[in-house]
C-alpha cells in the first residue's frame, strides 16, 4: 500500500510538520507499506520530494534551493514566501530542483492514503481534508467537521462550555479594537480585574504554542508586547534600532523572520493603524527599510501579511500541567492514553520547551492520586466524544490538587517526533513507532469507511492490510535480529539514548530486521546489559532509563489498566512484546541477538571496550574493530599518528590532571607559549563538543 506522506505546509507550524513527516517516512512498516513523500511548500505547492531532502535539518536548508535564490549580503535565509509573486514556469522550474510538482488529479496515480503530518491552518482545520475526499483519498485521523474545531480554539471554547467542561475564563479582543485603543493601560485594568493575574496571550488559530505569552504582573508595555505578538505585529523603536550594531541588526531581523520564533515574511507596514499596500517579501528588503525609515520615525509598525484577526486571552490555569492522547480501538471506543505530566523550566510550555531536547521533561503518568488519574482519562474520552474527533487526538489540560480537571486546547493531531507525546504515551502500552503508524493508518481507513463514501474500494484496502498484518506476525521470526546497544557511563550517555532510539526505530520499520533495544550502564570494569520494553527506551534520558531498569520498570496500575483495555489493539500490531526489563550478559547477548549495532558514545562502545566482548562470544558488530577503537578514543594520540603520516592537524599539546592541580599558573604560562591564545581546551576522550572551551584570554 502507497503512503503519502503530507508534510511542511503553510502554516507556522511547518517546520515541526518537516521534522514529523520525516519520523512518518522513516518509522512506516516498510514490510507494509511504501512511503511516498509529498513536501507541502509555504505558498500550497504539492510536491513530490526526492528523498535526501526529507534529511536536511529544517525547509531553509534545501527549500527554496540555493541555486534559485539572489545573492544575500547579510546572508539571510528565507521561505518560499520571500520569493514574491513568480510565475507557473518559474515555479516549476524551482521546484524540479528538489522534486516533482503534482497536482490533486496526481494523488491516485501517486499513493494509495495520505498520511497528514501538517500542522496548523491548511493541515489541521479541514481544508486538506475537504480536498482529499474530493479526489477520493483515504486519510489520517479526524475528519473535516471535528478537523476544523480542533484548530480553532475560540470555538472549541464556546462547545467545551456548553458540553459542561470546566475551563479558564475567557476575552477576545479584535485587531481592529486593538489599534483602535490608544491607550492599551485602560484594557489591560480591565482584563485584571475580568481574569486576574497571572493570565495567558494567545493566537486563537494556532498551535505548537507559537505566539502565546504569560503576563505575570500589571505592566502595559510586556502586556502590549504580547497582544502584538499573537497578532503577529513588531513594533521596532528608531532609536532602539539605530544603537545596534550590524551583527545585532542581522540577529534582529534573523529572529524575526523565524516563524517559530517572530512574525514571519511577508510583512507590510502600518501606519494610522492602516497596513500599507507595500509588501516586503525579502530580509534583506526589510534590513533597508529599517535604516532607511529610522531616520524618518520615531516607531515602525510591522504586520505579518499572515497575521490573527483577534487574540484570546484567558485566565492563568495553576495545578500541574498534562497531556493524554486518546484514541480508537477496533469498535471506535474512545481509550485515554496514560496521561504525561509536563514538567518546564518556565511558566509556558511553548514551541522551544515542546520541540528542543532538555528543556522539559516527562513524567508517565502524572503524579497524582490515581483517582485524579483516572477523572482526567475520563473527562479527555469525554472531550474527544463531545468534538466528534476520529483515530485519535492529543488533549492537554490541568489538574488542580483538588481533582478539578480543566482541559484546553485539544488537537486534532499531535507532533510527530520521535520524543512526542504521540510516541511515548502509545510505547506505554507496548506499541513501537512503527507498530503505533500501522495502527494510525488502519485505524484511519476504518473510519473513513464510517463516512460511507466509496465503502467497497475502502474495505478492500481494509481487507489487504489485515492480511498483511497477520502474515506479518507469522513471518517476523525470521527476521534478522539486531541487539541496538545504547546509554553507557559517559558525558555522552543522553545523546547515545538519542542515537540508539533513532537505529532502532529504523531497524523496526525494516523488512529485514528486528531490533532489541539494549541499554548499558555500569562501569569500565563491570558492563551492565539489560534488554528493555519499549516504554523504556522512550524515557526522557539515559538516567531516567537507569533508574527505571534499576527499579524493575514496575507499570503504575493504571497503566496495566490500559493495557488490559488496549488489549485488542496491541494483539493485532505488536503480538509478544517485551514487558519489563531484564538483565544479560555478553554470553547471554550472543543468544538473545543475531549481531549488535553499537550507538555508544565515548567509553565504553568508542574505545574498543564493547568490541573486545563482542568479539570474544562471537557477536557481529558495526563500526571499527578494536584496535583503531582503542586509538581514536584519544584524541591526543590520533592526532600525533595523524601529524607522523604527513596529515596536517592543529598544534596540540596534553595537560594531565596532576600537573594542573600542582600549579595552573605554569601549565598556562606553557600553553601560552606554545600555542598563543586564541586556543582550544577539549577532552582527551570524550566527544559530542563536550566540554569544549575556546579561551582567547588567560581569565577566559
Amino acid at each position: 500500500m502507497k503512503i503519502g506522506i503530507f508534510f511542511g505546509g503553510q502554516s507556522r507550524e511547518r517546520e515541526i510538520s518537516f521534522a514529523g513527516g520525516r519520523t512518518v517516512y522513516d518509522n512506516l512498516n516498510k514490510s507494509l507499506f511504501e512511503a511516498i513523500p509529498v513536501f507541502v511548500d509555504s505558498v500550497g505547492h504539492f510536491i513530490l520530494l526526492n528523498w535526501e531532502f526529507i534529511y536536511k535539518g529544517t525547509i531553509r536548508d534545501f527549500y527554496p534551493p540555493v541555486s534559485a535564490l539572489l545573492p544575500s549580503p547579510h546572508g539571510f535565509q528565507i521561505y518560499a514566501e520571500s520569493l514574491g509573486d513568480l510565475s507557473t514556469e518559474e515555479w516549476d522550474n524551482l521546484i524540479a530542483k528538489v522534486g516533482r510538482r503534482i497536482t490533486p488529479d496526481d494523488f491516485s496515480k501517486l499513493f494509495d492514503f495520505a498520511f497528514l503530518a501538517l500542522h496548523g491552518p491548511y493541515g489541521e482545520d479541514g481544508n486538506i481534508q475537504g480536498l482529499l475526499e474530493w479526489y477520493g483519498i483515504p486519510y489520517s485521523g479526524s475528519g473535516i467537521l471535528p478537523s476544523a474545531i480542533g484548530v480553532n480554539k475560540s470555538v472549541q471554547k464556546d462547545l467545551m462550555k456548553a458540553a459542561g467542561f470546566a475551563g479558564p475564563k475567557t476575552v477576545t479582543i479584535s485587531r481592529t479594537d486593538w489599534f483602535k485603543t490608544e491607550y492599551k493601560g485602560d484594557v489591560l485594568e480591565k482584563l485584571v480585574h475580568q481574569l486576574g493575574l497571572p493570565f495567558v496571550v494567545k493566537s486563537p488559530n494556532q498551535g505548537s504554542s507559537i505566539g502565546v505569552s504569560v503576563l505575570t504582573e500589571k505592566d502595559n508595555n510586556r502586556f502590549a508586547a504580547a497582544v502584538n505578538r499573537s497578532l503577529f505585529i513588531q513594533e521596532v523603536y528608531s532609536a532602539t534600532w539605530k544603537e545596534l550594531t550590524e551583527a545585532h541588526k542581522i540577529r534582529f531581523i534573523n529572529t524575526l523572520v523565524d516563524i517559530r520564533e517572530g512574525i514571519g515574511l511577508p510583512v507590510t507596514i502600518i501606519n494610522n493603524h492602516v497596513s500599507s499596500e507595500e509588501v516586503i517579501y525579502h530580509p534583506e528588503e526589510l534590513f533597508k527599510q529599517l535604516n532607511a525609515l529610522s531616520e524618518k520615525t520615531e516607531k515602525i509598525t510591522l504586520a505579518a501579511l499572515s497575521g490573527e484577526e483577534s487574540v484570546l486571552l484567558e485566565s492563568f490555569l495553576p495545578g500541574k500541567e498534562f497531556s493524554c492522547i486518546v484514541v480508537q480501538d477496533e469498535n471506535g471506543e474512545a481509550i485515554a492514553l496514560p496521561p504525561t505530566q509536563i514538567i518546564k523550566g518556565s511558566d509556558l510550555f511553548d514551541y522551544r520547551s515542546k520541540y528542543l531536547p532538555g528543556m522539559s521533561r516527562k513524567i508517565t503518568p502524572i503524579d497524582v492520586p490515581e483517582k485524579h488519574l483516572q477523572k482526567i482519562r475520563q473527562e479527555c474520552v469525554r472531550l474527544f466524544k463531545s468534538l466528534h474527533f476520529n483515530v485519535y487526538a492529543r488533549i492537554d489540560g490541568f489538574v488542580n490538587s483538588l481533582g478539578e480537571v480543566f482541559l484546553n486546547d485539544p488537537n486534532t493531531t499531535s507532533g510527530m517526533l520521535p520524543s512526542s507525546f504521540f510516541f511515548h504515551q502509545a510505547a506505554e502500552i507496548g506499541l513501537n513507532p512503527s507498530q503505533f503508524l500501522t495502527y494510525i493508518v488502519r485505524t484511519s481507513l476504518s473510519e473513513r469507511i464510517r463516512a460511507g463514501k466509496d465503502n467497497f474500494r475502502l474495505r478492500k484496502q481494509l481487507k489487504a492490510i489485515d492480511e498483511q498484518l497477520v502474515q506479518l506476525q507469522s513471518t517476523k521470526r525470521q527476521k534478522v535480529r539486531v541487539g541496538v546497544i545504547m546509554g553507557g557511563f559517559s558525558s555522552e550517555r543522553h545523546i547515545s539514548v538519542e542515537s540508539g532510539r533513532n537505529i532502532y526505530e529504523k531497524l523496526s520499520s525494516s523488512e529485514k530486521y528486528e531490533a532489541v533495544p539494549i541499554f548499558l550502564t555500569g562501569s569500565e570494569e563491570n558492563h551492565e546489559l539489560y534488554v528493555m520494553p519499549i516504554n523504556i527506551m522512550l524515557k526522557d534520558n539515559a538516567d531516567d532509563i537507569r533508574d527505571k531498569i534499576k527499579a524493575g520498570g514496575k507499570r503504575h496500575p493504571v497503566i496495566q489498566q490500559i493495557m488490559q483495555e488496549a488489549k485488542g489493539i496491541t494483539q493485532k500490531y505488536v503480538g509478544q512484546a517485551i514487558e519489563y526489563p531484564y538483565a544479560i550478559d555478553y554470553a547471554q547477548l550472543a543468544k538473545v541477538v543475531d549481531e549488535v549495532f553499537i550507538a555508544l558514545h565515548g567509553r565504553p562502545g568508542e574505545d574498543g571496550a564493547v568490541q573486545s566482548r563482542l568479539e570474544q562470544h562471537g557477536i557481529p558488530y558495526n563500526g571499527s574493530g578494536v584496535d583503531s577503537s582503542r586509538i581514536t578514543i584519544n584524541k591526543y594520540e590520533t592526532n600525533r599518528i595523524l601529524r607522523n603520516h604527513g596529515i596536517s592537524v592543529a598544534q596540540h599539546d596534553l595537560v594531565h590532571r596532576n600537573d594542573w592541580h600542582k600549579s595552573q599558573a605554569m601549565v598556562l604560562d606553557r600553553l601560552v607559549a606554545e600555542f598563543k591564545y586564541p586556543l582550544i581546551a577539549k577532552p582527551a576522550d570524550d566527544g559530542c563538543s563536550s566540554a569544549v572551551k575556546r579561551l582567547k584570554t588567560r581569565k577566559n
